[in-house]
C-alpha cells in the first residue's frame, strides 16, 4: 500500500530509482539540492531546468502543471546524503503570486515498474512562492523519505540562501528564466500578389487591410474590335485586326 505521509513525518525506500510525480493547481518549476552530512552543497547544486548539476537527478526543463522528476539515488556521488526537491511558483503575468491562491502541490513517489512508494499533499500554505517539498536523506547506508511542507514567502532566493547556496539571488534568477514557457515563433509574413485570393492589402492609413480579390475578365460591354480605315481603288477597306484579313467595302 501506499504510504500517506504527514509533515514531518518520513518513510524508508525500498527502491533506489524513483519518479516523483508532483500535480499542482498551477504550474511549478522544480529543482533539486544536494548536500552533505554537514548541510553543504554538493557540486554544481541544486540541479535545476536546463543544468542536471547533480548526477542521478533529472528535472523538467519548463514549469508546468504536473511534473516527472527522476532519481537514481545509487548514481549520487558519495558525498551525497541529502537531496532536497524545491518547487516554486514561476515569476511573470498569470502566475498566482502565493502558494494559498491556489491547490497544494501533490506528490507521489513511485519505483521501477511504477511500483507506489508515498505520497504527500502539502497543506497550510499561504502567502509563500517556494518551498521544499520532500527530501531523500541516507540513514545507516539507506534511503529515506522525508515530507517536509516547508514554505517561504521570500520565494526561492531565500529559500537557496538558507541552504547555503553562494549565489542565492543569481541562482534564483537563472531557474526562473530556464523554466519559463518559450513564446511560440511568429510565422514570416508572406508577400501576396495579384493573383492570389484573400491576399492582404494595405488600407487607409489608420485602418484595417482588407482582402485582395483575384482579378477575373471585365464584365460589361464588349470590346470593339479595332480597325484602320484606308481608301482603296474600289472604295473603302477595313483593316480588321480581330476579324482576319482584309476585306473591300462596297459602298
Amino acid at each position: 500500500m501506499t504510504a500517506e505521509l504527514a509533515r514531518g513525518q518520513n518513510h524508508p525506500l525500498s527502491a533506489t530509482r524513483l519518479e516523483i510525480r508532483v500535480a499542482g493547481g498551477h504550474p511549478l518549476l522544480a529543482c533539486a539540492l544536494g548536500t552533505d552530512e554537514r548541510g553543504t552543497a554538493v557540486g554544481d547544486s541544486p540541479a535545476r531546468p536546463g543544468a542536471p548539476g547533480l548526477p542521478g537527478v533529472q528535472v523538467p526543463r519548463q514549469a508546468a502543471a504536473v511534473l516527472r522528476c527522476a532519481f537514481d539515488l545509487d548514481a549520487l556521488p558519495d558525498t551525497v546524503h541529502r537531496v532536497a526537491l524545491v518547487l516554486a511558483l514561476p515569476e511573470g503575468p498569470g502566475a498566482p503570486g502565493r502558494f494559498g491562491a491556489t491547490a497544494g502541490p501533490h506528490l507521489a513517489l513511485a519505483g521501477p515498474g511504477g511500483t507506489a512508494l508515498a505520497a504527500f499533499t502539502v497543506t497550510g500554505l499561504d502567502t509563500e512562492t517556494a518551498l521544499i517539498a520532500v527530501e531523500l536523506y541516507r540513514r545507516r547506508g539507506a534511503w529515506k523519505v522525508r515530507a517536509v511542507g516547508q514554505g517561504y514567502a521570500g520565494g526561492l532566493a531565500r529559500l537557496l540562501a538558507d541552504e547555503g547556496h553562494p549565489r542565492a539571488r543569481e541562482a534564483a534568477a537563472e531557474i526562473q528564466r530556464a523554466a519559463a514557457p518559450t513564446a511560440p515563433r511568429a510565422a514570416p509574413a508572406r508577400l501576396g500578389t495579384g493573383s492570389s485570393a484573400g491576399a492582404a492589402a494595405p488600407g487607409p492609413a489608420g485602418g484595417p487591410a482588407g482582402p485582395v480579390t483575384a482579378r477575373g475578365p471585365r464584365v460589361g460591354h464588349p470590346r470593339t474590335p479595332w480597325r484602320k480605315r484606308g481608301r482603296g481603288r474600289s472604295g473603302f477597306i477595313d483593316m480588321d485586326h480581330t476579324r482576319g484579313p482584309m476585306r473591300p467595302r462596297t459602298s
